[in-house]
């Protein structure tokens, strides 16, 4: 018995790289998987090649079930479409894995809004069009009376949690989709669909050139930047084990699995007057907030 047998399961971008591990991780867990690639290069150029045909050959000789399919995630009638004909081919939809994008990386005062443009609709247009299709399906299932369990694994990445030079298009898109996740998670708590969000530290076509990201594989063999080692943690949250959390971003580093926490208030600094603070007050205060000045009496930590 799988964790996931019985499970269907959508994965965006599932022909390369992180979708393609995961696409295999879920289908040995016992999920039929939809293996969704439009083949694109990595800049999302048109491309003769069909990963996607690949995966379903890998996973249908190991004995699992998949298919595929060529929508383009940022096809809001098209994704629409694929949760309805996924639901109707297979009787039901249990798992979404919004892994798809494209990289046009460029200094923000050099990137065009085509480049912007073209990011933003893959990442976080994509994410968000099969998650609420997938969502309006649960969403209906339940009002029939029908039992839920869903599940949504969004992929983030450390430029949108930290940030990177050159990435302003990548890293907006990836910060939005934790944004995306944690309100997913809020909305759909009453109807049982779970939302939470990966960040792998994974050696992929996105990756190339990024130094603390490169392929090194350790002296036992271990390669840490593996885009396999994510897939363990997908798998988990994509099954019913992981109905208890919702709402989180997990990093995922090799053989290790970090939880991250989001913005925290760390200091106030309280006007004086007690009324409306005043920039002339603020020049004084605003450094020792940030622990570049001696603290005053009206200041505190949290």
């Amino acid at each position: 018995m799988g964790m996931l047998d019985g499970k269907v399961a959508i994965v965006t971008g599932g022909g390369r790289g992180l979708g393609r591990a995961h696409c295999l991780t879920l289908a040995a867990a016992g999920a039929t998987v939809v293996v969704n690639d439009i083949g694109a290069g990595l800049h999302g150029e048109s491309s003769a090649e069909s990963p996607a045909d690949e995966v379903v050959k890998e996973i249908t000789a190991a004995g699992g079930t998949a298919t595929t399919d060529g929508t383009s995630v940022s096809d809001w009638s098209g994704v629409e479409e694929l949760v309805r004909s996924t639901a109707k081919e297979f009787g039901r939809l249990d798992i979404v894995v919004n892994n798809a994008g494209i990289v046009r990386d460029r200094m923000l005062f050099s990137m065009s809004e085509e480049e912007f443009d073209a990011v933003i609709a893959v990442h976080l247009k994509g994410t968000f069009a099969l998650t609420r299709h997938a969502c309006a399906y649960w969403r209906e299932q339940s009002k029939l009376g029908q039992p839920v369990s869903g599940r949504i694994v969004n992929t983030t990445s450390g430029t949108g949690l930290f940030g990177n030079a050159g990435q302003a298009n990548y890293g907006a898109a990836k910060a939005g989709i934790v944004s995306l996740t944690q309100i997913t998670a809020i909305e759909m708590a009453r109807y049982n669909v779970t939302a939470n969000a990966v960040s792998p530290l994974a050696a992929t076509r996105m990756t190339q050139g990024i130094e603390k990201v490169a392929a090194d594989s350790r002296s036992d063999g271990f390669n840490p930047r593996d885009p396999a080692n994510t897939s363990g943690v997908v798998a988990y949250l994509a099954s019913d084990a992981a109905g208890w959390l919702t709402g989180q971003v997990l990093r995922v580093d090799g053989d290790k699995v970090q939880r991250l926490t989001g913005w925290a208030i760390e200091g106030e600094y309280a006007s004086a007057s007690g009324e409306a603070l005043t920039p002339e007050e603020l020049v004084s205060a605003m450094p020792q907030m940030y622990g570049a000045a001696p603290l005053g009496r009206a200041y505190r930590r949290s």
